[in-house]
């Protein structure tokens, strides 16, 4: 089985955490780094929920702490969205078991791609602080990493995708910016196709809850989760489209564009325009029926997995 390695940058955030209780017991995934950067909530949450997770799940991976704002501008949050804590209905507890290396993120990602053969993906799900400081402080790096995949943009110019703001994107523009005039490989996922394409129905909400402890772990998260502006309710799978590009192509349809990023008057708005040439391969499509199906796969796989619910 061919295995990818990966660095996963993160800022949980419900949607960051379910995804990570996939792509941590994925046997596909060789991850050398978890980072942590300010998004969702703060960078100290962010931490404290990694750590949590890696309890709960009893997995030991690396994970360094990163970058506390933005690089040019004050980091909103979204506190509103993911609750004060990061984790919807679920409340973390402080880890008594893993604790962060003494490195920055950006130094421990430095390190770990340089150490690497030009073979480690970078997965950024949350806001591109940490990137945008590496490749600035260290731009010998953007040799060593073949492409980064995340989660973010709401592509304006392209039919596929509502006209708004990508939380990720806008956080920290001038961080994409640098990523982007890298010329690194990337691959853009947009928040839409978790929202609008492979989004969980409150049915399949209650299914999961029902199917083990990790379900239900994922059930107290999305209590509190459910998506506002729609008829029905429903529960984003944004991040978890991201990392399952990687192993699951096939599900997705991709175009190849090129992408500029407005620093501005709109900071945070992503222009895309079709280009066979282009570096950026934007998601714009993803196959319904098989990627729930793969889902609820993944989730049955993990029924040995017990949960510690006197954590909540």
């Amino acid at each position: 089985m061919k295995k990818y390695k990966v660095i996963i940058d993160t800022d949980p955030g419900v949607d960051d955490t379910a995804c990570l209780v996939f792509a941590l017991n994925d046997k596909k995934l060789d991850v050398k780094l978890i980072t942590t950067v300010a998004g969702n909530v703060g960078v100290d949450i962010c931490t404290r929920n990694i750590l949590h997770l890696l309890d709960l799940l009893n997995i030991d991976v690396p994970v360094a702490e990163g970058e506390k704002k933005a690089m040019m501008r004050t980091s909103p949050h979204a506190e509103d969205i993911h609750s004060a804590e990061g984790m919807g209905g679920w409340i973390p507890a402080t880890s008594e078991k893993h604790k962060i290396l003494d490195e920055t993120a950006v130094e421990a990602m430095y390190r770990v791609l340089k150490e690497g053969d030009g073979d480690i993906i970078p997965f950024v799900f949350g806001p591109h602080t940490n990137m945008g400081v590496l490749l600035s402080k260290h731009p010998d790096i953007i040799e060593k990493i073949p492409k980064i995949i995340f989660m973010g943009g709401s592509p304006y110019g392209h039919p596929d995708f509502p006209n708004h703001i990508s939380f990720n994107i806008s956080s920290d523009p001038e961080a994409f910016k640098i990523v982007l005039d890298s010329k690194i490989p990337l691959v853009m996922v947009p928040s839409a196709m978790g929202r609008t394409k492979a989004y969980l129905t409150e049915e399949m909400v209650y299914q999961i809850r029902d199917t083990n402890d990790v379900g239900k772990f994922l059930f107290l998260m999305y209590d509190k989760y459910w998506e506002h502006g729609y008829p029905d309710k429903r529960i984003a799978t944004n991040d978890t489209c991201a990392y399952l590009y990687l192993t699951h192509k096939r599900l997705f349809k991709t175009v190849k564009t090129t992408v500029e990023v407005d620093t501005d008057k709109e900071p945070g708005k992503t222009i895309v325009t079709e280009d066979k040439n282009g570096n950026v391969d934007l998601v714009v499509a993803v196959k319904r029926k098989k990627f729930l199906k793969l889902y609820m796969k993944k989730l049955k796989e993990l029924d040995g997995v017990k949960i510690n619910f006197l954590y909540d």
